[in-house]
Order: structure tokens, then C-alpha cells, then sequence
């Protein structure tokens, strides 16, 4: 049987990165290591994650540390100890000859977030992009805060202005959540677009973020250009209680662990440092009280308090919804039976979190739609019509005008 080799490339990892580079090392050439050991820490633009092994195997390995690391590129790797040298040699060849590194997009500016004074709320905001176009406002999850915009901000900032910012009781924001509800959040968001000197936004919104959005519509239509959703909370009762618990809850990082890797598909995405980073933001002051209140206002008994379909049957504002086939959290299912004038795309292989785990595809999605919400409409109208109503294995994406059966 040939020896195999496993190439090591630059890892994404989707929760909190845009980019990356090989810090250390933290596994010598010639130890044994298992699939799911730690060979690697990875620097990113916020944390600092472990790179863990690819490969089971059950003999001695060995590393081969080739140039400068970029993803794509082989950085490393793993082999069979008797591997004999020139066919490790051979391998890397190969691979970089097949696998071109395709060149870094360049990336604008990052300013430093700013404390905004919201009412009595001091919220983190990060505002980028141009002031040309109507913009758009990032509204994250339960338990989320600015980074979840990670992969999506600065795409989305190239021809408009674009704002990411921690909801209150998340992040680096202050603690008070008032009532907790949807639209106590919803009126933060209000009050902050008026702040920042906003008369409208295109609103895009990932879980309890999406309900916020469709709520912040409910009560303040004249605010909203367009929604975008993602995996939005609002459209039906059902909601993984035991997630919403262990997220709040969970102290150590094992349990920890177990618990962000429901929110994607690809397991490997949730590495070590990541989650001692969540353990370290749960237990600022007041943190994990805060989202205790924002728990029992939304997901009482474990269900949904709101009920938010009535919004999307009424309203006139363009809206598109995006969602994982493999959404432990908040079940595609919930997109079923909406009004035909909603389209809606389901990323197969692709969790709770799809700005994350089909960043490009999503990205370029809300950037045209919100360039010409009613002729992207149109057109993904149109496109729906070619492509069966149920899921084939064959199409890693579906758009439908609305999800009949899933």
C-alpha cells in the first residue's frame, strides 16, 4: 500500500477570521499525532486558534515546513514516517502546481471600533465603508457580537457605508437589556440609526438578529430599504432550547466545544482559542445575566415568543432569507410556506452560521441585492423556475421563491 500524505494548508476558520498566518508550531517534526490534535496555532484578526490534525494515523509523523504560509498553499505535511523524502518532495510539487495561490483581495482600512452613546446604552460600533449608497446595518445573534460580521463587513464596504456592532448584554457593550424582547432590541436599533445620523438602512440580520430585523420593520418601516436574513429568528415556535441553555451556561471548554460546533456543519471550525475566547466574553460582568433575560424574553419554555410571519405577509420592503440546510438551531423548515414573493436560498452542507461557512456566496448575494433590491428579486425569481422544489445532492445551492418542501 502507498504511503500517504496529507497536505496542511491554511485553515478558515469561519467564526472569527479573515485572514490568517502560521504563529507556531506546537507539535515537533517526528511526533505521532491523531486526527483532531492541535499541530498548529493560527493568528487572526482577533483570536488566536489551534489548527488541529486532518489526518488520523497510528504511526510516527513528520512535519515539512515549506515557505510562507498562505492559504491555499501548503504549509506542511503530514507523512507516514518511512515516507522516503523525494516523494514528499514530489507531493509538494504537485500540489503547488495544482493548487496556485490565488492572489490576496485587498482589504481596506480597519478603524478601531468606537463606544457609541445610545440612549443609556453604550454599544461598540464599527463603522466602515464609503457614505455613498444607502448602508447597511449588521444586526448578529444570540450570544454573538461584532466578529460574527467578520467575513461579511469589509466585503460588503467596497461602494457603501457599513456598520457591525455588539447588541446590548454582547461583546463590548454595556449590559442593561431592558425587557429583553424583540422589540426592546429592535428600538436599540432604531435609536442607534438615528445616532449615526441614518435615515434608512438595508438591514441584515443572522438569527435573533433577523427577528430584531423584521421586528425593527414592524415598528419602524420607514428605517428599512431591504432585509436580508439569515437563519432569522420570528418564523416559527420551534428553537434548540438545549443550545440556547449550554450557550448561556456551559463553564468548562470541553462543554463549551460541544456547544459552538452545533452552529456549523464543518466541526473543524471550532478550534481551542476560539472557545476560550466565548468562556472569556460569558464571564464579563453582567454578561451572562443579560443573555439569561434576553433567553426568557425570546425563547420561553423553549419556543419562540414572536410570532413575526404576519410582517413578511404585510410588507412591501424587499426581503431575501438565507439558511443551512444543516441548521441545528433554528430548522430550514421554519422557511417553509412564505409568501412566493420571498426567495429564499438553502446552502446544503452549511450549519446555523452561512455568512461564515458560504461567506463568498452570501456576500455577493446581499451586495447585489441591495445595489437593485427589485431587480435582483426579478431575477431570482426567474431562476427559481429552472430548479426542482426539492433538495438535490447534486446542487450545493437552491434558490426557490419560497420553500415547499424541504
Amino acid at each position: 500500500m502507498p504511503n500517504t500524505i496529507t497536505a496542511l494548508t491554511m485553515p478558515k476558520f469561519g467564526l472569527a477570521m479573515t485572514e490568517g498566518k502560521l504563529a507556531s508550531w506546537t507539535v515537533p517534526v517526528g511526533q505521532s499525532v491523531q486526527q483532531g490534535d492541535e499541530l498548529a496555532d493560527i493568528e487572526t484578526t482577533k483570536i488566536t486558534s489551534s489548527y488541529e490534525s486532518p489526518a488520523a494515523v497510528c504511526c510516527a509523523n513528520r512535519w515539512q515546513r515549506r515557505g510562507k504560509p498562505a492559504r491555499g498553499r501548503a504549509d506542511g505535511v503530514l507523512a507516514d514516517a518511512e515516507t522516503p523524502d523525494v516523494d514528499i518532495e514530489a507531493f509538494i510539487k504537485n500540489f503547488h502546481a495544482e493548487n496556485p495561490q490565488m492572489p490576496q483581495p485587498r482589504r481596506m482600512p480597519t478603524p478601531g471600533n468606537q463606544a457609541g452613546n445610545v440612549g443609556e446604552h453604550t454599544l461598540n460600533v464599527r463603522d466602515v465603508g464609503t457614505h455613498t449608497g444607502t448602508p447597511i446595518m449588521l444586526v448578529h445573534g444570540f450570544g454573538g457580537d461584532i466578529s460574527n460580521w467578520l467575513l461579511t463587513q469589509d466585503a460588503l464596504a467596497a461602494d457603501r457605508r457599513v456598520i457591525a456592532f455588539d447588541l446590548p448584554g454582547h461583546g463590548a457593550s454595556s449590559k442593561n437589556v431592558g425587557t429583553g424582547t424583540l422589540a426592546f432590541l429592535a428600538g436599540v436599533v432604531s435609536e442607534l440609526l438615528k445616532t449615526l445620523k441614518i435615515e434608512k438602512a438595508h438591514v441584515v440580520g443572522h438569527s435573533l438578529g433577523g427577528g430584531i430585523a423584521l421586528t425593527l420593520l414592524r415598528d419602524h418601516p420607514d428605517q428599512v430599504a431591504s432585509l436580508n436574513l439569515l437563519a432569522p429568528a420570528g418564523l416559527g415556535k420551534d428553537v434548540n432550547s438545549d443550545f440556547i441553555s449550554a450557550f448561556v451556561d456551559s463553564e468548562s471548554s470541553r462543554d463549551m466545544k460541544a456547544v459552538l460546533q452545533m452552529l456549523v456543519h464543518n466541526k473543524a471550525l471550532v478550534g481551542r482559542k476560539m472557545v476560550d475566547a466565548v468562556l472569556r466574553a460569558r464571564r464579563l460582568d453582567g454578561a451572562r445575566d443579560a443573555l439569561h433575560v434576553i433567553a426568557k424574553a425570546c425563547f420561553p419554555n423553549g419556543h419562540q415568543a414572536d410570532d413575526l410571519r404576519p410582517v413578511l405577509a404585510g410588507a412591501e420592503t424587499p426581503t431575501q432569507i438565507f439558511w443551512g440546510k444543516e441548521d441545528e438551531i433554528l430548522s430550514v423548515s421554519n422557511a417553509s410556506g412564505l409568501p412566493d414573493v420571498i426567495p429564499v436560498t438553502v446552502y446544503e452542507e452549511t450549519g446555523h452560521l452561512p455568512q461564515l461557512e458560504r461567506a463568498t456566496d452570501v456576500n455577493k448575494a446581499i451586495a447585489v441585492f441591495v445595489k437593485d433590491p427589485e431587480a435582483a428579486l426579478s431575477m431570482a425569481r426567474m431562476d427559481a423556475t429552472a430548479i426542482p422544489p426539492k433538495f438535490s445532492p447534486t446542487r450545493p445551492i437552491m434558490q426557490v421563491p419560497s420553500i415547499r418542501k424541504v
